[in-house]
């Protein structure tokens, strides 16, 4: 039983560790990732707290060495959903009536096994697993993580405090319950943080969850469950399953009790979702919480005050870190003629200086491609801009996938504003680039708005504030996050709020309160202590 209103500890964000040559980062990375080498992962499904195999068993492979094998995992079918969803519904009264700071206490406990005793192991089931060097898997899968963790607890205590005004004689009181049903979250490959976050910010405000990741990272999907449980989660508020998307979605999106999804992954796949839902409206409970983050064609826009040294650092880590497979990566950029000569040289400089290969050589910038569908979408739109008498290949345009999925960080300069490489999402290492006269400036921003049909992220390099205001207000619907002479990635919990609109997603914005009311289903209560005994009011007395 509560009696009190509960502070909590006030989130800073998760400080990244270097991973210097001779740290202890290092050295503990480094066994763990030799652990992994050297056994192969038994990768169950978690439903109503037991460990559920099948004799389905998928292998998992480094993305950077398919020859290897990691461990397996097991493919479950329809009945692992409905048993999911039973667990789920089963777990949630007592989940639900658990005190908030209860609930709170066990997240706030992941976040800190996560900073210390699984620090090594979840950073290195993201290296092998997703094949993301060290620095991208510590800023991801370790400190993201974290750092949702931790903040969507300050932020459930600041809902939980917001309160209504209430009248003499009258006690107001707004009552946050969980959603009516089960909630579904379906996660992305690319950051371990979203697969991590998506069911545990349902879970925090008293929801039980389903969830379904992508199968290119049960590993480190695996490890968040070894967190959890040690955290004490109890069993069934989380059910991991391992279960082909249309035959789960065809369970899910038809059960009555189906309350919402929390959702990261293409725009298409979103959409058909959406649709499904909407079909099937009359036989759920509630009407459903869509909550989406789908794709991008992230821009970078360059005015002619810009300096070049920050545009072409901007380019390649915007561009090209973690393959360029983030939501948020770069891939069009619009370049005024009198810079472009010195950043297609800086540029050039800074790509021959970065290695390819294994995230297992610390050396490495970029490492291979999640998989083998990956590699031949990225491939055939390389080759196809070969052909292309309007596109010019400035750099890379190579591959191999003998021993991994790797791809050359690749720049493709375009004479056409509207070619495809500059309209549709990628999701690899190729950026597309056209350049434009500076008188053009003006042309170029309403290119940019109305080049894509997403908006999730963009920036402007520019020094000329007059430049910077008119392209913030021109370009307002055109990323949820949008950036100032920075790069349009690497969005902090608590600090930039990420989320788009358009085809980009709901824009209801993962690591902030406004994620979190999505969760809930608020009850206004009102208790009125001298209650009325007789119907008539005074003005109702006779002159």
């Amino acid at each position: 039983m509560s009696f009190g209103q509960f502070n909590v500890p006030v989130p800073a964000n998760e400080p990244v560790k270097e991973y210097r040559p001779g740290s202890p980062e290092r050295e503990a990375v480094k066994q763990a990732i030799a652990d992994f080498r050297s056994q192969k992962t038994d990768i169950p499904m978690y439903i109503g707290g037991q460990e559920v195999r099948t004799s389905r068993k998928l292998r998992v492979a480094p993305p950077h060495d398919h020859q290897h094998t990691l461990g397996y995992f097991y493919e479950g079918d329809a009945k692992h959903v409905h048993q999911a969803i039973e667990a789920a519904l089963t777990a949630k009264t007592d989940w639900a009536n658990l005190p908030w700071e209860q609930r709170a206490a066990i997240f706030l406990r992941a976040a800190e096994l996560i900073a210390g005793p699984y620090r090594a192991r979840i950073n290195a089931a993201t290296m092998l697993g997703q094949s993301k060097n060290v620095y991208q898997a510590e800023i991801d899968s370790a400190c993201e993580l974290i750092d949702f963790l931790r903040f969507n607890v300050f932020y459930a205590e600041e809902i939980y405090r917001q309160q209504p005004n209430s009248s003499p004689g009258v006690w107001n009181r707004l009552d946050y319950r969980p959603l009516e049903g089960f909630v579904f979250a379906l996660t992305p490959f690319n950051f371990t943080a979203i697969a991590g976050n998506l069911p545990t910010s349902a879970a925090l405000m008293g929801n039980t969850v389903v969830w379904k990741p992508a199968y290119t990272q049960v590993l480190s999907a695996k490890v968040i469950m070894e967190v959890l449980q040690e955290a004490g989660l109890p069993a069934g508020v989380i059910n991991l399953i391992y279960v082909d998307g249309p035959i789960a979605g065809e369970v899910v999106f038809n059960h009555p009790d189906f309350a919402g999804i929390h959702f990261t992954g293409s725009t298409s796949v979103f959409q058909q979702i959406w649709k499904t839902i909407g079909e099937n409206i009359h036989k759920y409970k509630s009407y459903p919480r869509i909550v989406g983050e789908t794709g991008g064609k992230d821009f970078v826009l360059v005015h002619e005050s810009a300096d070049v040294d920050e545009v072409a650092t901007g380019l390649v880590r915007g561009a090209f870190e973690y393959q360029g497979q983030k939501c948020s990566a770069a891939s069009r950029a619009y370049i005024p003629s009198n810079l472009w000569p010195a950043i297609e040289a800086r540029v050039g400089q800074f790509l021959s200086e970065l290695k390819m290969g294994s995230t297992e050589d610390f050396t490495n910038f970029i490492n291979a491609v999640i998989d083998e569908r990956s590699f031949k979408k990225i491939t055939a739109y390389i080759e196809e801009a070969k052909k292309n008498s309007e596109v010019t290949v400035i750099s890379g345009g190579s591959y191999d996938s003998s021993k991994g999925y790797f791809v050359e960080p690749t720049i493709l300069k375009v004479n056409n504003p509207q070619y495809r490489t500059m309209c549709e999402e990628i999701f690899g290492p190729v950026l597309s680039v056209y350049v434009y006269e500076p008188e053009e400036f003006a042309e170029v921003v309403k290119v940019v708005d109305t080049t894509s049909p997403y908006a999730l992220t963009g920036c402007i390099f520019a020094k000329d504030r007059y430049v910077i205001d008119f392209v913030t207000r021109a370009l307002q619907n055109a990323a949820g996050n949008f950036y100032i002479n920075d790069k349009p990635t690497g969005a902090v919990v608590g600090q930039q709020p990420f989320g788009g609109a358009r085809a980009s997603g709901t824009n209801d914005k993962a690591g902030a309160a406004l994620n979190l009311l999505r969760w809930v289903s608020a009850r206004t209560i009102k208790e009125t202590f001298l209650t009325p005994r007789h119907f008539a009011y005074p003005f109702l007395q006779a002159d």
